[in-house]
């Protein structure tokens, strides 16, 4: 049979490599691949580039990364509180012999974490020589913000509530049995509640109230030594009792905040505040 191909023209075909940007071949030795039509392609040889001086140089295994220099790790503002730092409160609030002492030995107190992260400590509002004190658990955004307690939106109905016994927010005392705002205001750890708790007793015991009034579940616990939820707490007088010996009755309360969310818990709270009005009237009588 005649051969019917066209004669290769190599002329052409190495012009049309130029004009296509193929300026070297692939290997030192050409392949013809006609020769080899029936080779499966998985055994094909790979053509290998040649390697030049700069393709060995990066073909070259890199050099492992040098360690980095070992530090000193790095010494927190504060380290996490432990029961040697609540000997050291009580130690501290036991020395201040007057409020605003104490505010001081607070304020100079780094025992606590919680004062890192506020940007103002609470102490109190109002008149601390009141014959009734409320007491909260911990600041909120706008109370971090103002180094006050009870000044949002809770401490608005707060005021409305005291004015419904005809008294004034002014006349009555306001604290907190944590002075700091926890981050996010989450719930004070157990730890950061003792941490805290002999600068509210000895707050108490210096300003020396008649009655107390617990707002909310985690200050009536803290006051009263109860373990059940504020629904069951709330309405029934407790004692609190300092570590002086003072004995002073604890109405335990809804907070205001938790108001806000379940108004219809008001009813509650308003004959909660009617006991208290009664009990200082009997008190003062």
């Amino acid at each position: 049979m005649a051969d019917n191909r066209e004669p290769l023209d190599i002329e052409g075909l190495l012009r049309f490599y130029a004009e296509a940007g193929i300026d070297m071949p692939l290997s030192e030795t050409p392949i013809d691949r006609f020769a080899e039509p029936q080779r499966p392609a998985s055994s094909q040889p790979t053509a290998q580039m040649p390697n030049s001086p700069e393709r060995a140089r990066q073909q070259q295994p890199r050099p492992a990364p040098a360690p980095a220099p070992t530090s000193k790790p790095v010494q927190a503002a504060a380290d996490l509180p432990d029961t040697a730092q609540i000997a050291l409160a009580r130690e501290a609030a036991a020395q201040a012999s007057t409020l605003e002492e104490l505010r001081e030995k607070l304020a100079a107190f780094d025992g606590c974490n919680l004062k890192f992260t506020a940007k103002n400590l609470c102490f109190a509002d109002g008149d601390p020589s009141s014959d009734i004190m409320f007491i909260g658990q911990a600041p909120g955004r706008d109370e971090d913000m103002e180094g006050l307690p009870f000044v949002g939106k809770s401490g608005q109905l707060l005021n409305r509530m005291i004015e419904s016994i005809d008294l004034k927010r002014e006349s009555v005392y306001i604290a907190n049995t944590i002075p700091w705002r926890p981050p996010g205001n989450r719930t004070p750890t157990p730890l950061e509640t003792e941490l805290c708790r002999p600068f509210i007793e000895r707050q108490i015991e210096l300003a020396s109230p008649k009655v107390l009034v617990a707002l909310g579940g985690p200050a009536g616990k803290a006051l009263t030594g109860a373990t059940e939820g504020i629904l069951r707490l709330r309405g029934n007088w407790k004692i609190h009792r300092t570590p002086n010996g003072l004995e002073i009755p604890v109405m335990p309360t809804l907070h205001p905040a938790y108001l806000l969310r379940t108004p219809a818990q008001k009813r509650f709270a308003w004959r909660d505040f009617l006991a208290v009005k009664l009990k200082l009237a009997e008190l003062m009588s």
